[in-house]
């Protein structure tokens, strides 16, 4: 098909190459942190790196603010204040003695913070996903090009223990050629997402409204980007179009409408248009290579991630439990019964060097210790001068599957185009994901966690042992 009229295809030559783009050194990080919901986690991370400084927080939330007072006590941390306005983070962004900013904040703010940001001279870190249009990805990596300051997207799925053994697999070479991966992030949201603010819900209830209001794979990089790191795209091979297909609603409509039968409250959800339980996206990359994403926020099934890789010579599956390895030989060797002898020495084999050097100190920290682990690689990169793991083409990349395949399922699945951030560098493009500390740094030290910020009640940390302890055990 012919690229939609909606859909930005920019075409011009590339003002600069940000893949493996080295700033200068800087002996000491200074920080600063937009989003208290999120960005606790990452404030929880920071304070046990060497060479970090938190010089600023902001939350519209005054709640918020204090709520994340716990992390600094026992620190040096003695950040400035932003919450007088909805437009407090702005002033942060303009504070003078920053050198980096995370951004935590709802998605449909990323872009625009992202961007204002980079331009105040700041090096940024934003969550997932980084924009929700093309024509905002297109944005970033302008802005990131022409500002030379670095745009990192915390795709913190990358960094979990079995995902970092198994893209240290495929730099080895396990699995021969990979000839496709799959990955999904299948989780209920449904009663996170209809609970109110004051119940511990999201800001604004602003999930449920973009359930209500979007199509497509609205989360799709925690799927994507560990599969996208495995099989090198934008590092000699780029994703080069997709088809998606999405169900309809069982869920959430279906529950509003029972809500709204007992509270007012939730009479202005029902009867919305709300995305489809699941949805498949189909991607197809210029070297002939395909990938599966799956999405389904929705059914109460058990979290699913999936993330399976399988090449000429080799596979790997984490999702459904147990994890499991394959070398070729037509059968699967699993971490709890048969084959668990020799599931444990790949492991081991194959286990990158932050894996090895992070393990222990990045327990009890979000999402199986990845929070941690991704954080300090963050800060090592920047204070050894060193190219970020992850860079704004990827951000780019994996961002733009929300908005392609909505427009995908609006044109009955008919395949779309997925731009080339990179404008052809994807060609010689190397590896930046460093994981075994190959290229330098690896010298910053961990801290002494911070005694009350670790007996915090720490939300998705539970929820992650919940939800994977049996997965993330002692290999």
């Amino acid at each position: 098909m012919s690229q939609n009229d909606d859909i930005s295809a920019e075409t011009s030559v590339q003002r600069f190459n940000m893949a493996g783009f080295r700033a200068p050194r800087l002996d000491t990080v200074r920080v600063g942190v937009l989003g208290m919901g999120r960005g606790d986690n990452h404030i929880k991370a920071l304070v046990q790196i060497e060479g970090v400084e938190i010089r600023a927080i902001c939350d519209k939330d005054p709640l918020e603010i204090q709520k994340s007072r716990v992390w600094f006590q026992d620190t040096d941390h003695n950040p400035e204040i932003y919450t007088d306005s909805k437009d407090a983070w702005k002033g942060l962004c303009e504070q003078k003695d920053l050198d980096l900013i995370f951004i935590c904040t709802p998605i449909p703010l990323h872009a625009e913070m992202s961007l204002y940001a980079m331009r105040q001279g700041k090096h940024v870190c934003c969550e997932v996903a980084a924009a929700w249009t093309v024509e905002d990805c297109w944005e970033l990596v302008r802005t990131a090009e022409e500002t030379r300051k670095h745009f990192m997207m915390l795709e913190n799925y990358s960094y979990m223990d079995f995902h970092l053994v198994t893209i240290n697999m495929a730099y080895r070479g396990f699995y021969g050629d990979i000839v496709h991966a799959e990955g999904a992030y299948n989780t209920s949201k449904l009663e996170k997402c209809f609970r109110k603010v004051q119940e511990r819900g999201y800001s604004d209830m602003w999930w449920l409204r973009e359930f209500a209001s979007r199509r497509g794979i609205l989360y799709p990089t925690h799927g994507l980007g560990p599969i996208a790191t495995a099989m090198d795209i934008n590092r000699g091979d780029r994703m080069e179009y997709l088809v998606y297909m999405e169900g309809r609603d069982f869920s959430y409509g279906p529950e509003a409408k029972k809500r709204a039968a007992d509270d007012p409250f939730y009479e202005e959800f029902v009867g919305k248009p709300y995305r489809g339980n699941m949805g498949v996206a189909l991607i197809r990359t210029v070297m002939g290579k395909t990938m599966m994403v799956q999405y389904d926020p929705h059914t109460p099934t058990p979290h699913n991630l999936i993330h399976g890789i399988y090449g000429t010579k080799g596979a790997a599956l984490f999702d459904p439990d147990p994890p499991r390895f394959s070398k070729g030989d037509h059968r699967w060797y699993r971490k709890a019964g048969n084959g668990q002898e020799e599931y444990e020495r790949l492991y081991d084999e194959y286990t990158p060097e932050i894996l090895r050097r992070l393990k222990q100190v990045s327990k009890g920290h979000g999402h199986g210790g990845s929070d941690f682990r991704m954080n300090w690689h963050i800060i090592d990169c920047l204070r050894n001068g060193l190219p970020m793991p992850q860079d704004v083409y990827d951000a780019a990349a994996w961002s733009s599957i929300a908005p392609l395949t909505a427009w995908s399922a609006e044109n009955r699945s008919a395949s779309v185009d997925i731009p080339d951030f990179t404008r052809g560098a994807w060609k010689i493009n190397a590896r930046n994901m460093d994981i075994n500390l190959e290229n330098g740094g690896g010298n910053t030290k961990v801290l002494p966690p911070s005694k009350a910020g670790m007996a915090f009640d720490d939300e998705l940390a539970r929820q992650w042992d919940r939800d994977h302890g049996l997965k993330e055990g002692s290999v």
